[in-house]
Parts: C-alpha cells; sequence; structure tokens
C-alpha cells in the first residue's frame, strides 16, 4: 500500500491511477485508452489587472480534458491551491462523471488563483471579467465549444459576470445564455440548480440503501429510515444533502464543520444547528449535544453512512482503520485517498465515489444549457394542460364515485409541475439509472469488487463507444 507523506503526490496522476486499474477491464487498444486519459488542451494565462494603487498579475487556467463530445463542461474554482495539476484532474473526472449520468459533454474545469476573501466585489469582478475575455480571446467558452460553472469560491454572481462579459464581445449570439450555467433565475439560470448537487447525493446513497441485499452484507436493513448519518460540511452541497436526509427520516447523528463538531446519536436538528452556528459563530456547545474540538475526529464516531462534502484527502491512511461507517458516500472531490480506499474496501466498507455521486451538479447544468439553447422555461407548454387535465379526472371520480374530494387533498393533486419539479424528476431519475449501471458493471464483470472501479469502466466504455462512432479504431 504505499506512503501518502511524499510532497510530490500528483491528483492528475491519482485519477490516472483508478483509471488505469479500471481500463484492465475493458477491450480497448491501449491507443484509444491513452487519448481517453490525456488532457487534451490546457490553457495557463496570467493577466494584469489593477488592484487599488497596484497591478497584480493573476494566474489563471482552463483546461480541456476531452473533445470527444462537445461542448466541455467544468466549473471555475477561485483558490490559491489553484495550480495546473488539479484543474488537469478534475477535468478528466468531468469527463468520467459526465459519461457516467449520461450528460453529452467533455470534461473542463477552470481555476483563478486567487484568495477570493482579500478582494472586494468590485475587484473580483474585474478578475473574472478579465479571465473571461481571455477564455473568448483563446476560444475555451461558448455555448457548442466550453461552457464553464460555479465550482469552490465562485457563484452565480461570478456566472453572471461572465455571461454579460461574453455576450457584450459575442453581440450577435442567439445562444449567448448558455456559454455558463449556474447563473441566476433571472439570466437563464435553472430552478434547483443550487441544491442540485446535495440532492444528488442524497439520490445516490438513498439508490444504494435500496439494495436489500447489497445492505444485508453491511448488517443493515434495507431504505433510509433510521440510519444514523454524519455529514461533514455544511456548505452547498453538505447542507442540501443532510437536509434531504432528515426529511427521508435519516437520523443526523454529526455535524462536522472546519471549526469542530457536535454529535447526538439520539439525533440533530440541522436547521437549529446552522441557525446557532450563524449566532454564535461557532458549532461548538450546540444543546444537547457534544461538542468535538477536533474536525477530523468526528469523523471516526459510530454512524450507518458519513458523507464527507468538504475537502479533498480527510479520509487516509492514518484514519482509515477508525472510520465506523458502513458506507461513505463521496460528495466532495477526492475526499478519500488511494491507500484509505484499499483499507476501507478491504474491510468491506460501500464507497460511493465522487465520480458518480456529486454529478448531480452538472446533471442540472445540463439542464439549464438546454433551457437556455431551446429558449423556453420548463413546464411553460404543459403546466396549464397538466392543470386542466388533472381537474377532469377528479371531476369524472367525482361524479362516479359521488364522492366529494377535500380541498387540500384537491390542491395537491391538481398542481401542474412547474420547473423546479421537473428538474428534481430529471436528476432522480439520472442519479438512480446511473447507480444501477455501476452496480449491474460490479455484479457483471470478473474482478470488478469496487464501485469506484465499476464507475471508471462505466466510464471508459461510454467514451470509447463514442469513439467507435467517430470511426477513430476499426
Amino acid at each position: 500500500m504505499g506512503n501518502e507523506s511524499s510532497n510530490d503526490y500528483s491528483f492528475f496522476e491519482g485519477v490516472s491511477r483508478n483509471f488505469d486499474k479500471a481500463a484492465a477491464f475493458t477491450n480497448y487498444p491501449s491507443g484509444i485508452l491513452e487519448q481517453i486519459k490525456a488532457c487534451n488542451s490546457i490553457l495557463r494565462v496570467r493577466f494584469p489587472v489593477k488592484i487599488g494603487d497596484d497591478v497584480e498579475v493573476i494566474e489563471a487556467y482552463r483546461v480541456q480534458h476531452s473533445h470527444h463530445k462537445l461542448p466541455c463542461k467544468g466549473g471555475i474554482r477561485f483558490s490559491m491551491e489553484v495550480d495546473q495539476d488539479e484543474v488537469m484532474a478534475l477535468a478528466a473526472l468531468m469527463t468520467y462523471k459526465c459519461a457516467i449520468v449520461n450528460v453529452p459533454f467533455g470534461g473542463a474545469k477552470g481555476g483563478i488563483k486567487i484568495n477570493a476573501k482579500q478582494y472586494s466585489e468590485y475587484e473580483l469582478e474585474k478578475i473574472t471579467r478579465r479571465y473571461t475575455t481571455e477564455l473568448v480571446k483563446k476560444n475555451f467558452i461558448g455555448p457548442g465549444t466550453d461552457v464553464p460553472a460555479p465550482d469552490y469560491g465562485t457563484g452565480a454572481r461570478e456566472m453572471s459576470w461572465i455571461v454579460d462579459t461574453y455576450t457584450t464581445l459575442n453581440p450577435n449570439e442567439v445562444n449567448a445564455q448558455a456559454c455558463v450555467t449556474g447563473k441566476p433565475i433571472s439570466q437563464g439560470g435553472v430552478r434547483g440548480r443550487t441544491e442540485a448537487t446535495g440532492l444528488g447525493v442524497f439520490f445516490g446513497v438513498r439508490e444504494a440503501c435500496k439494495i436489500a441485499a447489497d445492505m444485508e452484507a453491511l448488517g443493515l436493513s434495507a431504505g433510509i429510515e433510521g440510519k444514523r448519518v454524519i455529514v461533514q460540511g455544511l456548505g452547498n452541497v453538505g447542507y442540501h444533502a443532510a437536509k434531504a436526509f432528515q426529511d427521508a427520516g435519516a437520523l443526523l447523528v454529526g455535524l462536522i464543520e472546519y471549526e469542530g463538531a457536535v454529535y447526538n446519536p439520539s439525533g440533530l436538528d440541522l436547521d437549529a444547528v446552522v441557525a446557532h452556528r450563524k449566532q454564535t459563530g461557532s458549532i461548538h456547545h450546540f444543546a444537547g449535544a457534544e461538542t468535538i474540538l477536533d474536525s477530523a475526529q468526528a469523523l471516526e464516531y459510530p454512524c450507518d453512512i458519513l458523507i464527507p462534502a468538504a475537502l479533498e484527502s480527510v479520509i487516509h491512511e492514518g484514519n482509515a482503520e477508525k472510520i465506523q461507517a458502513k458506507i461513505i458516500g463521496e460528495a466532495a472531490n477526492g475526499p478519500i485517498t488511494a491507500v484509505a480506499d484499499e483499507i476501507l474496501n478491504h474491510r468491506g466498507v460501500l464507497i460511493i465515489p465522487d465520480i458518480y455521486l456529486n454529478a448531480g451538479g452538472v446533471t442540472v447544468s445540463y439542464f439549464e444549457w438546454l433551457k437556455n439553447l431551446s429558449h423556453v422555461r420548463y413546464g411553460r407548454l404543459e403546466k396549464r394542460f397538466s392543470d386542466d387535465m388533472y381537474a377532469e379526472i377528479l371531476r369524472l371520480i367525482e361524479s362516479t364515485s359521488n364522492q366529494k374530494i377535500s380541498k387540500i387533498e384537491k390542491k395537491i393533486i391538481l398542481r401542474g409541475p412547474d420547473e423546479v419539479d421537473l428538474v428534481y424528476s430529471g436528476l432522480e431519475d439520472t442519479m438512480i439509472g446511473a447507480y444501477q449501471e455501476i452496480r449491474d458493471i460490479r455484479e457483471r464483470v470478473a474482478g470488478v469488487s469496487d464501485l469506484r472501479t465499476a464507475a471508471f469502466v462505466c466510464a471508459i466504455n461510454k467514451i470509447g463507444e463514442a469513439y467507435e462512432e467517430l470511426g477513430i479504431f476499426p
């Protein structure tokens, strides 16, 4: 099992190792496998921006990993950790992620090497708009070329600056809104995008918990209800995942943030904990819960399901043996190191991999992109028709049964689908279908014993099929 302490660890090489392990279970020529694995285009730029009285030179990247399908798709992060290796790795993961959930994009990723907290909103806007201009000049952004999205350190605000800059530089582009996703609703965004990744995490874990044979092997009953859940990270992904688990009847026993954690085996009220943290500035000393000062230690507390939704490499060689969870859902990118992965798989822990589980964001980004290209809001064409059809059905039921349906029941039944209903439904269907595909590979392909390898095999096969259809090899 190798040593993980080396400073020379490459995130991209780690992704490539997982790829190589899975590639052994496919039948594609080595040349095609190398093409799938390699990053196709790498843009590294430096540009000056006036900050206060000084000029700062900003370092930024955009990597297009695969062009087997266009446009390329992937977020833009603002972080001092941004470097070429990280952006290449995340772009590669986007390619595989899109393939697994049947979203017809190639993978990409972008990053600006800054600490966003050190700049004013005006300064961040200048940096973002200048970065967008660089992407336009190099043809690294466009509705049919490369479509960015929010990531760590960015959100709807930054996406609105990007779409405005792109539109200004391409005034005759009728589909300009589709150059980026994760936008505000008023600028062509889609309802449900904010909670999409967290909700996708819930749908994926719920689907895994439905399979009685897999749960029996873990000593658990089927279903989500009553299962003890610990969530690390109460940001966008962690909060919405935790909320969905709680609403489905799971027991949130632990919530972890960077300053510490709280644990209560009888369960925690998510919104009460969030309100307490907002009021006091810390998660510590929530009423009725044990306070854990060391965030990392809280990962080792008793639970059935552990959801790391914050940082990379939080489960590693040093703590993998102490993890008590029977199911780990990787809501963050790369929360489990390669050595820890081996240890946990050997112990029989069910790991639901990031390459599948956090694909909810890109799935709903795909819906937003389609909405922008069609220039029609989801639900606009069918909502009134559905309302009228349901009303007619209710009238028939009441007239034939001589029973009156209550006003509350009528209100529930008569409501046609809004945009958010259709988005949730499409996301749920996507996550269920993709999990079943991955699990089928694990069960069917000799030698594939874990879901991560099965997910990579699934991705390689789909990308390989795309190259076959292009006639690149016999």
